[in-house]
């Protein structure tokens, strides 16, 4: 798509013409896409702003790095803030703080669970369990998930010895669907304790938690 459709488009009133727009924009240079994206940060259509968040990512200036941060704090919209979060961790180190600053200031799920999947990503295991500690004492039990997911990626990482301790300790867990995600992520971890604990689930008291377990040993 040529430039001057492209703008003809993001100026329609058809949300779609101006998503095939946007989408039209990542053949185009930085210098180019993220004026363009720019125009479209306070669309009526929550997809639209979504695709702009998406387009942020793939363009990395400091400009649209701007425009990721005011997406992320300010989105009147769950899905397009976490959908900033994700492109805001595609520019590192930079990104960490405000990563960190939106994850504790925010309660929804969706973000929270989108800022961990981020950090499980990113090199920074440091980071990470200090992330999903938090995470744990969510009362949102998918955010707990997603605690668990990171500390099972930490296996074969510096930071490998605390992560299985949080997860020997969630064995326990009176909710079975966490220890289902502690079966599944034990199996990572190459340690006496895990295979221990996962001795223990076998034999668990739900199914489905014990069928987790042997799934990993198929």
């Amino acid at each position: 798509m040529d430039i001057y459709q492209i703008k003809a488009d993001l100026k329609s009133s058809d949300s779609q013409a101006r998503m095939r727009a946007l989408t039209a924009l990542r053949g185009y240079d930085s210098e180019v896409a993220v004026p363009l994206l720019k125009t479209k940060l306070r669309d009526p259509e929550f997809l639209v702003r979504s695709f702009v968040a998406m387009g942020l990512g793939r363009k990395q200036t400091p400009e649209a790095f701007d425009a990721l941060v005011d997406l992320v704090k300010h989105d009147n919209d769950y899905n397009v803030r976490a959908e900033a979060a994700n492109s805001l961790s595609l520019y590192g180190e930079a990104a960490v703080p405000y990563l960190l600053q939106v994850f504790r200031a925010n309660a929804h799920w969706l973000i929270r669970r989108s800022i961990l999947a981020a950090f499980i990503e990113m090199p920074y295991p440091d980071i990470l369990l200090e992330v999903c500690i938090e995470a744990l004492a969510d009362s949102d039990l998918t955010v707990q998930e997603g605690a668990v997911d990171g500390f099972g990626s930490l296996a074969g990482k510096t930071e490998q010895a605390a992560g299985l301790q949080q997860l020997l300790m969630l064995v326990s867990s009176d909710e079975w669907r966490i220890r289902v995600r502690v079966a599944r992520v034990l199996r990572r971890f190459d340690d006496a304790d895990a295979r221990d604990a996962l001795s223990r689930l076998r034999v668990d008291q739900d199914h489905r938690v014990v069928a987790a377990v042997l799934e990993g040993l198929l």
